[in-house]
């Protein structure tokens, strides 16, 4: 287990790597089109950049002359909030709503609910926050058009961002869950007399939630870079408002600072996810076992052949 945890992070500094000479080339290109020169060597420009980086130094804004760093960790927050609370909905209503599809597969609950989930999939974000905005805030009046001076002004926005994540994990659990139920062990647990209820619950689900851990991880890290359009239409002073303004101003620093963090910050995520997949699988870890059993065995074949081959010399 240690040695896939090193391995995983080890994936992750390539990639780093890789993200930061992308941006750091395409900001030389950028400047060298406003007719820009530079002082010293690509590489030496390169290895300045990671180190500043690594410090904390993002460079200032050509806007507001202010920190990168510090503007990125004041919305941050915001940001983090907006995600992980549509996030908490998504799973929520998505895996009940794919198990109670899957127990009734094939009747007119299951096709409504495939039905439902197809539509909140193939509506686009920024449509249904406006169709929210529309409903409760200019019919109804219920709910703030924008800003989050109170607690109501989260939920338009969370439900917005939540929309296509729950629809995602409804679908992943229905398949999950059909899969589960057709292998030898329920088909056994069944034949013992247990209940429908208690082999769903106790045996089906538990191994039907594993496929999830990855899906929620991916709509995580999705979400953290991607709540710009709930951001922009509900005034929320988060990361991704923060990025577009940069694209909008061109603002090349506060891009490239935006760009690194939002990709370290998914590598983490999907690193966090990989981590809690091989302590729940087994078959991650049975795998390692299988791989340390399978060398000790070709180590131990290759003794017994030198012992033999010197014995005969």
């Amino acid at each position: 287990m240690i040695k896939y945890i090193i391995r995983r992070l080890l994936i992750i500094i390539p990639i780093l790597l890789g993200i930061s000479l992308i941006v750091l080339i395409l900001e030389e290109y950028l400047q060298a089109r406003s007719g820009l020169r530079f002082d010293g060597s690509f590489f030496v420009r390169y290895i300045q950049f990671i180190r500043s980086t690594l410090h904390g130094d993002l460079g200032r804004s050509f806007a507001t002359n202010r920190p990168i760093w510090s503007e990125i960790t004041q919305r941050f927050p915001y940001t983090l909030m907006l995600a992980t609370t549509s996030l908490v909905l998504s799973v929520g209503i998505g895996i009940p709503l794919g198990i109670y599809a899957a127990t009734h597969q094939y009747t007119w609950k299951d096709n409504s609910s495939i039905l439902v989930t197809l539509l909140c999939i193939s509506i686009p974000d920024f449509l249904f926050a406006m169709l929210l905005v529309q409903l409760f805030s200019v019919k109804l009046g219920i709910l703030p058009v924008a800003g989050i001076v109170r607690w109501q002004g989260w939920i338009l926005p969370v439900a917005s961002l939540a929309l296509g994540s729950t629809a995602v994990i409804a679908r992943q659990m229905r398949s999950n869950i059909l899969d589960v139920i057709r292998q030898d062990y329920i088909v056994t647990a069944r034949a013992k007399g247990q209940t429908e209820s208690r082999v769903l619950y106790r045996h089906a689900l538990k191994n039907a939630l594993i496929p999830i851990i990855m899906t929620v991880g991916s709509i995580l890290g999705t979400s953290l870079g991607g709540a710009l359009i709930a951001e922009v239409i509900f005034s929320i002073p988060g990361l991704g408002s923060y990025t577009l303004t940069g694209l909008i101003n061109r603002d090349y620093p506060v891009i490239q600072g935006s760009i690194l963090f939002l990709s370290a910050l998914f590598c983490v995520v999907i690193l966090v996810v990989d981590i809690a997949f091989a302590f729940v699988d087994p078959r991650v870890r049975s795998g390692f076992i299988r791989q340390r059993k399978r060398a000790y065995v070709q180590n131990l074949r290759r003794y017994s052949y030198d012992a033999g081959k010197s014995k005969t010399l």
